[in-house]
């Protein structure tokens, strides 16, 4: 049995990281404690991390085998995730009895309670840092669950997920901090004695917290909402999306490892795995118990929890439509080098991919001279054309499709209007059965904006509208509208002039969506980075919620009151 974790070991190890992630947040300039680059890990790197072939023989070993939690209440299990890559996992998760699984979770409240802000913070950490050092494993798992290639995985499944989680852990100690522990009152009474009182505050947890995973980024989109909640108080029930299952499952599993060995209930941390079709989200959704919920999804499930968990404090990322405005740019090949990326990278399957390219029909300025719309649209193409032109390249950035449903949509888009770059058929020779697609992109007419126009509404996948609009002034009314009515969790924009930009600010101030403004070099619209950046704003259809800010974590506790007489 590993050795116990003290408070005083877990604050050596582990409040210098807290410190500095309090001050990443305050400053916003670039930090991560977690590297980025495989050969980071393993001999010569983080020390007791897994390398390469560690990760990779990890990952085999909990194929084709129950994956056992000691979980209280399993009455079964149930498995069934097939990569998007073609094999089949095999992995078989405790199936919980929830009447019996969720009392068990709240047994351990008033300890984990009692231990405070910064004891719950240092061992959140100790959690992530251990979830660090098998970067490489969970890196697979969420290739394997997730279609993204290995390289996406691997940053984007783990540093980048991991410094979300570790960015929700500073804020929910910043907030729980505001108030002191303790207080003297003490009111003058003139001649009379003055009346004293002393006063204690402590932030107490609003109740069982439900993760509902997606199928697309389960460990990016996670870990914000389940490190917010433990570190506020709360226990976190787990309900993976169920084509994704293993990256949360090893996540819960380090939980509740680090959880025992620090003296706590190990079933403050738990996973709900369901049988095919059981649809447990809504059942648990509206439990009393249940009084926290953190959703990433489609918007009409998204809006269905809102309306009906009416017990719980429900936070919400959905679909939105993400638009780039193309006005003018001095850097055209900048400008399309970085436009293509942004279209392709995981196939276009983020909820941050850029959907509509709105471009004024009598074209564009660029250093080069005048650019007509049909030469935008071209050029465009030829950039992505270009960028995947070579099968191994385009493999290890479009990842796999993941799911039929994406593939569907790639498939029935050149229906929508002229096909300006068809999707080709990607083959991948590591994994021939993997279903890569390169984007599509289609030209529709800005000037039919009936409700089934096709750009006002999301085309999730490597699906994207070039949308000829009258001017600049026309498209930034569509982009208002698409943004007011459906959300956006990403706006871009490339001008030339001070007045277009401070018109787009203007729309993204007055509607609430994020905007990044002529990009050319290796920063892209659909990429955030941590400790400086928000996901979504919370202010739009697309999202009640951002990641991560004090409002994320802030009502997930209260701060109950105890006063005696002095």
């Amino acid at each position: 049995m590993a050795a116990a974790l003290t408070p005083q070991q877990l604050s050596e190890t582990h409040r210098p990281t807290l410190d500095q992630a309090l001050d990443a947040i305050s400053t916003r300039a670039y930090w991560s404690p977690h590297p980025e680059h495989p050969k980071a890990y393993g001999e010569g790197g983080a020390p007791g991390s897994l390398g390469a072939a560690e990760g990779r023989a990890a990952f085999d070993a909990v194929l084709n085998a129950r994956f056992d939690l000691d979980q209280p209440g399993t009455d079964g299990w149930t498995g069934g995730e097939v990569s998007p890559y073609g094999p089949e996992l095999g992995v078989e998760y405790p199936h919980a009895d929830i009447d019996v699984l969720l009392p068990a979770m709240r047994a351990g409240t008033g300890a984990w309670r009692a231990a405070g802000p910064e004891t719950r913070a240092l061992v959140c950490l100790e959690i992530l840092s251990r979830i660090s050092a098998r970067t490489h494993e969970l890196a697979h798992a969420v290739m394997h669950t997730s279609g993204q290639a290995f390289m996406m995985a691997f940053q984007a499944g783990g540093p980048h997920a991991q410094d979300r989680g570790l960015e929700a852990v500073a804020y929910a100690y910043q907030e729980q901090t505001r108030t002191p522990g303790t207080a003297d009152w003490s009111k003058p009474q003139g001649k009379r004695d003055p009346l004293k009182l002393t006063k204690s505050f402590t932030t107490s947890g609003r109740g069982i917290a439900l993760v509902i995973g997606c199928n697309t980024f389960p460990t990016w989109n996670g870990y914000p909402g389940l490190f917010a909640s433990l570190a506020t108080g709360n226990p976190v029930l787990v309900k993976p999306h169920p084509r994704a299952v293993l990256p949360l499952a090893l996540t819960v599993r380090i939980a509740r490892e680090v959880l025992a060995e620090a003296g706590f209930d190990p079933n403050l941390v738990a996973l709900a795995a369901e049988r095919p079709g059981e649809g447990i989200a809504k059942t648990l959704a509206v439990r009393p118990e249940i009084r926290i919920i953190d959703y990433t999804g489609s918007t009409a499930f998204g809006d269905w929890l809102e309306a009906n968990a009416r017990q719980a404090q429900v936070y919400t990322e959905k679909a939105g439509v993400n638009t780039i405005v193309v006005d003018s740019t001095d850097d055209y090949r900048g400008m399309l080098a970085n436009v293509a990326f942004s279209l392709s990278l995981y196939s276009g399957q983020m909820c941050t991919t850029p959907q509509n390219l709105l471009i004024p029909r009598d074209g564009i300025t660029t250093e080069d001279g005048a650019k007509s719309y049909d030469e935008v649209v071209t050029d465009i193409a030829a950039a992505v054309t270009g960028l995947l032109g070579d099968d191994a390249r385009a493999a290890a950035l479009l990842g796999a499709l993941v799911n039929p449903d994406v593939r569907a949509r790639v498939e029935a888009a050149g229906e929508l209007g002229e096909v300006a770059l068809p999707s080709r058929t990607v083959a991948n020779a590591e994994f021939p059965d993997a279903v890569v697609r390169t984007p599509v992109v289609v030209k529709l007419d800005g000037t039919k904006t009936d409700e089934d126009a096709a750009y006002l509404s999301e085309c999730f996948g490597p699906v994207s509208f070039a949308v000829a609009v009258e001017s600049t002034d026309a498209a930034l009314e569509l982009l208002r509208r698409t943004i007011r009515e459906k959300g956006a969790m990403t706006v871009g924009a490339y001008t030339t002039s001070p007045e277009v930009e401070r018109a787009i600010e203007d729309v993204c101030l007055d509607e609430s969506a994020q905007l990044s403004l002529n990009l050319t070099g290796g920063v892209y619209v659909n990429q955030t980075a941590a400790f400086s950046d928000f996901h979504g704003s919370g202010g739009n259809p697309a999202a009640n919620a951002a990641l991560c800010d004090a409002a994320f974590v802030a009502n997930r506790f209260r701060v109950v009151e105890v006063r005696r007489q002095a």
